[in-house]
């Protein structure tokens, strides 16, 4: 087996890189304090193409493989979580259900809109729909050639700077999951509310709101596959960006580890540097051999992604891993810089706060233990 990238992977992962390094760590911190990220930053990712790496070739896209998107995730989360999770919101999550479900027709529209720089944002959590997914409550009723879209979407990333949406509704919550669908909406369409931004621990940078649809028409033509193929599609989706979300937690984690054996070298305690305490080198080494496995993880789901293998067990297991890689590495990262490493001034901080989401979203770690149990005592 070739661990290796490819020369091309090679190339776009250090391009995503020199990018993380020279145009957005050093900016990272101040985002985060001013809980927003400036829009001249998004106007030079598109520039670059770091908005449209997930459109196929055909419709105008670099046509990358999943292992080339999330060594470009893992980069981005690099510099700044916050931004990685607008990225990926915009390029993958949000069009994923397009990736899967759309017609030639659709991926046109959709696509073509994307290549003009227009955001996306994935509307599936509710208020009170959240692991579970199949209890939402957001209404969709035909009529004629449209659909009428009425409900509340919670935690919505990019729900703020989004111009399309792809929006998870029922066409009868006593379905259940059979009553789910999905479609494309235009966030130009009349009766869409947008709340304001949401103040979070972490990823502070990414625009996170809330998206009210109140009596929306969206064309028929805008429905993903058919009526009740909504649960189907948004699992699908989840199994795509779970090896995502895999990759931007080891970017995080990596960047505390780097951080860490900086501070550990130059700290001097003892009349030593730090680096030479058994203590911390343990310390160290730990977060070593767990980003190593998490990285290997996240690029195995990608891998089978690209080959057509199976990958739902695998994509969980990638990202229950991560998740928690990436929490106990922060943990540590602020206790290699003590004291300092509680204050604002230092980068830690703020990489232990972006981590707990990676334990949260696109399913809870729970979650994703459920899944790998069911894989393992399936028959």
């Amino acid at each position: 087996m070739d661990f290796r990238y490819s020369e091309e992977q090679e190339m776009i992962r250090a391009m995503a890189r020199d990018f993380s390094d020279n145009e957005i760590a050093p900016y990272a911190q101040q985002w985060d304090k001013d809980n927003k990220m400036p829009d001249d930053i998004l106007k030079k990712m598109f520039d670059l193409g770091l908005l449209t790496i997930g459109i196929p070739a055909e419709y105008g896209g670099a046509g990358l493989d999943h292992v080339s998107q999330n060594l470009v995730v893992e980069e981005i989360a690099h510099g700044d979580a916050g931004l990685a999770t607008s990225m990926t919101g915009s390029t993958l999550l949000g069009p994923d259900p397009v990736y899967i479900a759309a017609t030639h027709e659709q991926k046109k529209w959709w696509y073509g809109m994307q290549n003009e720089g227009v955001m996306s944002g994935f509307c599936l959590t509710e208020p009170g729909a959240g692991s579970d997914a199949a209890s939402l409550a957001t209404k969709c009723v035909k009529d004629g050639n449209d659909y009428i879209l009425t409900g509340n979407k919670q935690f919505v990333t990019n729900g703020g700077i989004a111009g399309l949406y792809t929006v998870f509704a029922t066409i009868d919550r006593k379905l259940g999951h059979k009553g789910m669908c999905a479609f494309m909406v235009d966030r130009n369409s009349p009766g869409i509310t947008i709340g304001p931004k949401e103040d979070k621990l972490g990823i502070r940078s990414c625009n996170t709101t809330s998206v009210s649809f109140e009596e929306v028409r969206v064309p028929a033509a805008n429905l993903l596959g058919s009526e009740g193929d909504g649960f189907k599609i948004a699992m699908k989706t989840l199994d795509l960006s779970r090896a995502c979300v895999a990759a931007m937690a080891v970017g995080i984690a990596q960047a505390a580890m780097d951080a860490a054996i900086q501070y550990a070298k130059e700290r001097v305690q003892f009349g030593k540097p730090i680096s030479s305490l058994q203590a911390i080198q343990f310390m160290l080494a730990d977060m070593a051999q767990n980003i190593r496995a998490a990285r290997l993880l996240y690029l195995e789901a990608s891998s089978n992604q690209d080959n057509g293998i199976p990958f739902t067990a695998i994509a969980s297991l990638a990202k229950c891993f991560a998740g928690d890689t990436a929490m106990k590495v922060t943990t540590d990262a602020v206790q290699v810089f003590g004291g300092y490493g509680y204050i604002k001034d230092y980068p830690v901080e703020k990489y232990f706060r972006d981590a707990k989401i990676m334990q949260i979203f696109e399913g809870t770690a729970q979650v994703q233990r459920l899944v790998i149990a069911k894989d393992l005592l399936s028959d």
